[in-house]
């Protein structure tokens, strides 16, 4: 699978954020794939705590000054980029100022997770999208990390399947040992309109109720072509519903070296089967 290119979308990637079992995997995951000979892109939020000049963040002009759509407001896409040297590896950040900068992460200072973290998903994603089309890269595989980056399969499946940067990508959604403890707004699935997810996506993303860490996993594994399991303790229904789909699924492995390798065959599997 040589000269394959693979794009990450996390929610977190190490050093920019402490350490987790997420930013770790985040973090030298791509960079095994790099030294496998594989072409990579790896994308986080641009949160407001990250220090841009501690870390050596800038502005990409080029990628920066597009306006998203979302719940009827138009929202400035912003792109910076950061060098992790040791890896020789790039990492691209989405910014905007009302979803990212003067924020935490996923939670806030109090440790509440954001009411709008709906919308804040949603742009992200897209911005991530967009990017890719003005960067003129096709990935063969897009895997997604974090709860933060579940709505990705959806887009790419539906709102970018006629786009030529995604139409033939294949999408790996990693699980974790992870909460979501807030449920997105009962209006979050409005919000997910798009060119190619009209009425009848919505609807059913509407009919599994409200969209809590539970469905939004569904929703996830619903659209990817493979799972990949990032802990050895995952959520038990989540579990439960993959099996149920008896979709293509990695186990997941301490040893990070086979794992890394693992999972490199496991790209190459879900590559190779018929669209």
């Amino acid at each position: 699978m040589s000269q394959k290119k693979i794009l990450y979308i996390s929610q977190e990637i190490y050093p920019y954020l402490d350490e987790t079992p997420i930013s770790n995997i985040s973090r030298y995951l791509p960079q095994a794939i790099q030294e496998k000979g594989k072409e990579i892109r790896a994308f986080m939020p641009k949160y407001g705590h990250i220090n841009e000049r501690r870390n050596q963040l800038h502005e990409v002009i080029r990628l920066s000054g597009m306006n998203l759509i979302i719940d009827d407001t138009d929202h400035s896409l912003i792109i910076k980029v950061a060098s992790i040297q040791a890896a020789r590896m790039q990492v691209y950040f989405i910014d905007n100022e009302d979803y990212f900068q003067n924020r935490e992460a996923l939670v806030d200072k109090n440790g509440e997770e954001y009411d709008d973290n709906d919308e804040r998903s949603i742009f992200f994603i897209r911005g991530v999208m967009e990017t890719i089309k003005k960067l003129r890269w096709v990935p063969d595989v897009v895997h997604c990390h974090g709860w933060f980056s579940a709505l990705a399969p959806l887009y790419i499946k539906k709102g970018y399947a006629d786009d030529p940067c995604f139409k033939n990508a294949k999408v790996v959604y990693s699980l974790y040992d992870e909460d979501m403890k807030k449920p997105f707004n009962l209006s979050a699935a409005d919000k997910l309109r798009f060119d190619g997810i009209g009425d009848p996506e919505i609807k059913k993303v509407k009919d599994r109720g409200i969209m809590d860490y539970h469905n939004l996993m569904q929703l996830a594994i619903d659209f990817s072509d493979g799972v990949v399991m990032g802990s050895d303790s995952i959520d038990s229904k989540v579990v439960e519903y993959l099996e149920e789909q008896k979709m293509p699924t990695l186990p997941f492995d301490a040893d990070f070296d086979k794992y890394t390798e693992q999972i490199d065959a496991f790209y190459e599997k879900i590559v190779s089967q018929s669209t």
